[in-house]
């Protein structure tokens, strides 16, 4: 029986069943695109309004997974209402809190050009060797909000502003140099699905649930960065030893106007270093700010975090040549092909002053850039510079956030705009337009532009396109989704290869829907057939049959540059050793120790049952930190100056018994007196080259023992 016409307005009518967000129950159409994208589209002609996709005002979408571009590999349009309307509210969704890259550490710093590159560049900043301008960078999570904690397993943001003498350049990036959206019109579904669940509300900060690993199953250009997102790259050791990139093609254009393709890489000095994940779940519980805290007591103690700026530039004619497709945000150019050429290093040498003023209200845009540096057609950053500004706005509250200081140019800057919510500026005069003849009658008559200095885009539109055309397409090479997955896997060491087929099936252990555990497994095939089979077997599921790929995958060469492990450095710099120490104990041993460690660029952090001053051999002596509440996870080494005594109480201490045993599980060094070793007995500690007496730390360092792990814990 049908429902009887009632007088409610059109805006009542919207909470009725029938036409409600997420009513419809028609089982989809699937196709593939020219990118090897999957459309789902409405089977037939349906006649349920509620199957139909549509914008805010009603029209029905055509196409939701391309954005509309001038030619197959051509800019993005402005014209494309389906594309701003569907970022546009995705990018008000939340208040104040920024909707992804919530949690954020900021510090300021200083940028160094360490090689003028003017034949490549008319970027102020990379004409002039020993030039420098003053930087802030922002690190960040991305899934979780404002108040999740640090450690979870997530892609990094690693955002810089520079602010150089033609004005900011904003080069918002992530520690990874890849993405899971070739496409600015998936990144709203991209974020929806990696978000809490939105009927529950958690879980929080994780991606190990049912609607991401939907999305990522039915999205095959992903898997290239779930190889980077389920590897120890997404649990780091710190901000301070992780790696950055500009993840897009950019280019260079210099004095003649000559133009180059160039990728930016961020790389730690003291080297990349990543935790397992057992260690990043107990540092959760033990510091939730943990990456927060280790940044800013490295600046406030001096030990000054660095990175050097490499770039990769190359040609149009390099770039045809490839079997994948540069402007493909999911694609990376392995160094083997394209050397770094190391321009420059960035120091962090100041926290801020406050943390909302400055962390919090910084604002990044990807369309901030400097003359000598510009944009390329790739179709996911052609988005992203539509979308920071207007979202900027949204959470800042105002059209003049470019006022707050940690936003403003250290340049002159001067235009016609005015008025505005929160203007703090007072212009004078009566000029806020242009042209005019205001100078004529002796009144200021404001700026004007400036053919020869000013910003001017790359004039070329060629990238192998034909801009004639407006189309809503993929380029073909776009559908290459498991090569560079597979480049990614194969290039890992064998313990890392086993800690990404962990992760995977960690996280689809989490995922209650058997179709999507098995269709993620299926699309794994593709990329590895013994990586699939060890997830398969990990959730006990029989092999699912192969996917289909869009364009098959071809055989890369491994580079040893996307392994962590393999490019580890041998060192102490940087790194935090705790010292257990009690009553008893030898306090020149100690003295001698933590000297040895801080010679060697390290940090010696004192650990005892109680913070007070405790007697010891030769005085007194405080601790940095308690037991109990200073935990081996927060480490990266541990050692003990402990008397048989002492030692005996300790190990009735389930804090002493666990210190060791999780030091020993997280593969670290663990420097030892003979008196520990009644606790290391009881905490299953085996002697390894990574066991030793502290007398031998210093020639074993604090570094990971991944031979030991096979005998500690279950991997895939």
């Amino acid at each position: 029986m049908s429902s009887p016409k009632d007088d409610r307005t059109p805006a009542a009518d919207n909470a009725r069943e029938a036409i409600r967000p997420g009513s419809g129950r028609n089982e989809p159409r699937e196709s593939a695109g020219n990118g090897g994208e999957l459309h789902q589209e409405v089977a037939g002609a349906s006649s349920d309004p509620a199957s139909f996709l549509t914008d805010n005002f009603g029209h029905r979408i055509a196409d939701n997974q391309n954005s509309l571009r001038a030619g197959e590999r051509g800019p993005s349009l402005l014209e494309d209402f389906v594309l701003r309307e569907k970022i546009f509210h995705f990018d008000h969704e939340r208040i104040p809190e920024r909707i992804v890259h919530a949690r954020g550490s900021g510090a300021h710093g200083v940028f160094e050009c360490t090689r003028a590159i003017p034949e490549i560049t008319k970027a102020s900043i990379f004409q002039k060797k020993g030039a420098t301008c003053p930087v802030f960078v922002r690190f960040s999570t991305v899934a979780g909000g404002a108040g999740s904690v640090d450690t979870p397993r997530d892609v990094r943001g690693f955002a810089v502003k520079f602010y150089t003498e033609t004005g900011n350049w904003d080069l918002v990036g992530n520690n990874i140099p890849v993405f899971f959206i070739q496409d600015a019109m998936k990144f709203p579904d991209l974020v929806h699905s990696v978000k809490m669940e939105a009927d529950r509300g958690y879980p929080q900060a994780a991606s190990a649930h049912d609607t991401f690993w939907d999305f990522v199953s039915l999205m095959p250009e992903s898997l290239h960065m779930i190889m980077w997102a389920m590897s120890d790259r997404a649990i780091p050791r710190s901000f301070r030893m992780m790696e950055g990139f500009g993840v897009h093609t950019f280019r260079f254009v210099n004095e003649s106007g000559e133009g180059k393709f160039v990728k930016f890489h961020w790389r730690p000095v003291l080297g990349m270093e990543s935790l397992v994940w057992d260690e990043a779940v107990k540092i959760a519980g033990a510091d939730p700010d943990f990456h927060r805290r280790d940044l800013f007591e490295a600046i406030a103690g001096g030990g000054f975090p660095a990175w050097d700026l490499g770039v990769q530039v190359f040609d149009e004619e390099w770039a045809a040549g490839q079997p994948y497709d540069v402007l493909d945000a999911t694609k990376l150019i392995p160094e083997e092909e394209i050397p770094l050429q190391v321009v420059g290093r960035l120091t962090l040498n100041r926290n801020v002053d406050n943390f909302f003023a400055e962390t919090e209200q910084v604002a990044f845009l990807p369309s901030n850039v400097i003359p000598g540096i510009d944009f390329t057609n790739d179709p996911l950053l052609q988005g992203r510079l539509f979308s920071y500004l207007d979202t900027q706005k949204s959470r800042l509250g105002t059209t003049n956030f470019h006022q707050i200081p940690i936003n403003a140019p250290k340049c002159p800057f001067h235009n016609f705009q005015r008025d505005g919510m929160m203007q703090t500026l007072v212009p004078t005069g009566r000029a806020n337009y242009e042209p005019n003849s205001l100078a004529q009658a002796g009144e200021d008559a404001g700026p004007r532009a400036c053919a020869d200095t000013g910003f001017v885009s790359f004039p070329e539109n060629a990238e192998r396109n034909d801009p004639a055309e407006k189309l809503r397409i993929r380029a073909e090479l776009f559908a290459d989704h498991y090569s560079q997955a597979a480049l990614f896997y194969h290039s890992q060491t064998e313990n890392e290869q086993a800690h990404i087929a962990s992760a995977i099936v960690f996280e689809l252990s989490k995922v209650a829907i058997p179709h999507i555990r098995e269709r993620v497994v299926a699309r794994l095939r593709n990329v590895d057939e013994d990586l699939a089979k060890r997830v398969a077997a990990g959730l006990a599921i029989d092999l699912p049959k192969k996917a289909k790929a869009a364009r098959e995958p071809i055989a890369m060469n491994p580079s040893d540059a996307l392994s962590i492990q393999k490019k580890a450095l041998d060192t102490l710099e940087g790194r935090k050793i705790g010292i257990l120490f009690a009553e008893g104990s030898d306090k020149a041993a100690i003295d001698a120790l933590k000297a040895q460690i801080e010679k060697a660029g390290g940090t010696a952090f004192l650990v005892a049952p109680k913070v007070g001053g405790i007697a010891v051999k030769g005085g007194t002596l405080k601790a940095d930190g308690q037991l109990a509440g200073s935990p081996s996870v927060v480490f990266d080494a541990v050692a003990s100056i402990l008397m048989p005594e002492a030692a005996e109480k300790l190990a009735e201490q389930g804090a002493a018994v666990q210190w060791f045993m999780d030091a020993y599980g997280h593969c670290k060094t663990i420097a030892h007196c003979p008196g520990t070793q009644v606790i290391l007995d009881k905490a299953g500690v085996e002697k390894d080259d990574g066991v030793v007496p502290v007398e031998d730390f210093a020639k074993v360092g604090a570094k990971r023992h991944w031979a030991r792990e096979a005998k500690l814990r279950d991997l895939a």
